[in-house]
């Protein structure tokens, strides 16, 4: 909270700087004072040209936009209240929750997937030529089994203008609206649409995406829920066959990362007295060999890396496996009894369930009343953008151009919609798509941010991060930097998600 506070502190002393340090956003901001009045067309014109010398001096960014604190890419974000010492109980997921793995592990999974499409379900053999490209797809995507195209929306539902494929074209806005009719998705719309949401999807969306380009460049008609149930089916295949669980267990260095910090988070909570357990659906094991190679340099010999743990459940089958009402009452074969019977008198909100997985990891534990924390990767990196210059002004421009696109038009409500008029709109509005270009490919030059869409709101993924859980962060180790008694709450300001720091134009002199 301090350090937000500090944030809004030097949004309001840095208005004063850097109305001095930036000509170009100044002549931006006398342009949006002169908008306030009923400008006729001369005007308009005269605005315009202000507009053109403010484009040519706003190149440079202002000096006072490095001096904007900036949020922790290690921080823990808060939706709802959590105070960590009521809780006495810590369970993780195995799979990029307590491990980690490279991208070797993507183009693996679609080898494997894309190799039984042909064996299995008779692709084209040259499907086999496919490579993944881990540079299209992004977490939080959906698929539309009914027509065939893979989308990004934002937290109400609306299709993002830049992101929408059909294989790996990018649709425009107005064969969105041809397709869909609207960009806002329906109810009914929605029942056929399968979200991608952890990051073992990202092979999925990929494989996808190419299956269908493949059906598009041959000329081939294709049902769209076929592929989807083909592809899927082969994804699930590489996982409950054990393929994959073999291969990473044969080269472990090629897929798995070490990290000391993981063990040490890990060790403190059991220090403190709290009870852990792991739970996943992965096979024992396959987690037991990964486990042993993860910690194999923490002094950790045979099975004892289950010392950290008072129960670990394998193949848990969730989400499933939350709809009992006594999930950890299960047989324990190592001590003949029934595991974790003890753990039944803490009351729901004094366990906590570490995930990556929004839908299956996460929307159980919330629903049981447990809190729950989603371990996200691609946060560290986002906020790492969030917070640089470059970014953070191509923001800044951008919410003034929004600013005085809002007053153009408020401004010649009652005046006759003229050429020069329509011009300045079009050179505004050409002004805003390169912002959002520059942002957008930032991130990712296909679907963009992950949390974000390229119009500023929060993405579908954050409605879901919002939803289901109660703190993320990027990595488990991240809660070494806070105290045990620690009280996590959200910041008072903040309407949605907590990390995302928005840079004002009235920073810069706007209204």
């Amino acid at each position: 909270m301090a350090a937000r506070l500090r944030l809004l502190a030097g949004y309001s002393s840095l208005s004063r700087r850097v109305a001095r340090s930036s000509g170009g956003l100044r002549a931006l901001c006398t342009l949006s004072t002169t908008l306030r009045s009923g400008a006729g067309e001369d005007e308009i014109e005269r605005i315009r040209r202000e507009f053109e010398d403010a484009k040519r001096s706003y190149l440079s960014i202002p000096s006072a936009l490095k001096d904007m604190p900036k949020m922790n890419p290690q921080g823990i974000y808060v939706n709802k209240n959590v105070k960590l010492d009521d809780l006495q109980v810590y369970g993780f997921d195995y799979d990029y929750t307590l491990s980690h793995y490279s991208e070797h592990l993507q183009c693996l999974i679609y080898d494997l997937a894309k190799k039984h499409l042909v064996d299995e379900f008779k692709y084209p053999e040259s499907c086999l030529q496919f490579e993944y490209d881990g540079s299209f797809p992004i977490r939080g995507l959906y698929y539309d089994r009914l027509k065939g195209c893979l989308l990004k929306l934002d937290f109400f539902g609306s299709i993002e203008p830049d992101g929408c494929f059909f294989g790996r074209r990018k649709l425009s806005l107005s064969e969105i609206k041809e397709l869909y009719g609207t960009r806002h998705i329906g109810r009914d719309q929605a029942r056929q649409l399968v979200g991608l949401m952890d990051v073992f999807c990202f092979s999925e969306a990929c494989l996808l995406a190419d299956i269908v380009q493949h059906f598009v460049d041959a000329k081939l008609e294709f049902d769209a829920s076929y592929v989807y149930e083909d592809v899927n089916q082969s994804i699930q295949h590489v996982h409950r066959s054990g393929l994959i669980h073999r291969k990473i267990l044969s080269e472990p260095q090629k897929f798995l990362k070490k990290n000391s910090q993981v063990f040490r988070f890990l060790k403190m909570l059991k220090e403190k007295g709290k009870k852990l357990f792991l739970l996943t659906n992965s096979p024992f094991y396959f987690v037991d060999g990964g486990m042993r190679y993860l910690l194999e340099d923490q002094h950790f010999d045979g099975n004892s890396w289950r010392e950290l743990f008072d129960v670990v459940i394998a193949q848990a089958n969730k989400p499933s496996f939350y709809n009992s009402d006594h999930p950890f009452r299960v047989y324990d074969t190592q001590k003949d009894t029934l595991a974790f019977t003890a753990v039944d008198k803490f009351l729901p909100d004094q366990v906590i369930y570490f995930g990556d997985h929004l839908l299956s990891d996460l929307r159980g534990p919330s629903k049981a009343g447990w809190r729950t924390a989603a371990v996200i990767r691609e946060l560290e990196d986002e906020i790492e953008i969030q917070n640089s210059d470059n970014y953070r002004f191509q923001q800044a421009k951008l919410s003034l151009i929004h600013d005085l696109l809002g007053k153009v038009n408020a401004a010649v409500v009652s005046t006759k919609k003229g050429q020069v008029y329509r011009a300045l709109l079009d050179e505004l509005n050409a002004e805003r798509r390169q912002c959002r270009t520059g942002m957008r490919d930032l991130f990712n030059t296909s679907f963009g941010a992950t949390f974000l869409t390229d119009t500023g709101r929060e993405s579908s993924f954050s409605y879901h991060i919002h939803q289901y859980a109660d703190i993320y962060t990027s990595k488990l180790e991240n809660f070494l930097s806070y105290a045990p008694e620690s009280w996590l709450h959200p910041p008072h300001d903040i309407k949605i998600m907590p990390h995302n720091a928005k840079v004002p134009a009235s920073l810069f002199g706007g209204s």
